[in-house]
């Protein structure tokens, strides 16, 4: 067992600028919080791995091709690897815990 300290949790950083911390990481997944203040633009490329957000703070829009949704503490979004996808209208200061499976960054991109 592992209690992993802070997961999920907005603490501002100097610049407030979009910030991705990695919090465990194991070969079959991987745990982190990313956090876009508000105002901010998500400029994130879609992943090679499978995604779940859990909006632990703030309150923004999710928009993928297959459509757009309002996001707030509690939501639980699960975003396939491929999939373009981000976060806009970001109006208070987001908070995502994000789980990837496999660990992020552990698949190579496809042809």
């Amino acid at each position: 067992m592992q209690i992993i300290e802070g997961a999920g949790v907005w603490k501002p950083t100097a610049g407030s600028a979009n910030d991705w911390v990695e919090h465990l990481r194991v070969p079959d997944l991987s745990v982190g919080t990313y956090r876009i203040p508000a105002g901010g633009l998500d400029d994130q490329s879609p992943h090679t791995e499978d995604e779940i957000y859990v909006v632990t703070a703030g309150r923004a829009r999710i928009v993928t091709p297959g459509g757009a949704a309002e996001v707030g503490p509690g939501s639980v979004i699960f975003v396939p690897a491929g999939e373009e996808h981000r976060f806009d209208d970001v109006t208070e200061d987001l908070a995502l815990l994000v789980i990837f499976g496999p660990a992020y960054g552990s698949r190579t991109p496809g042809p």
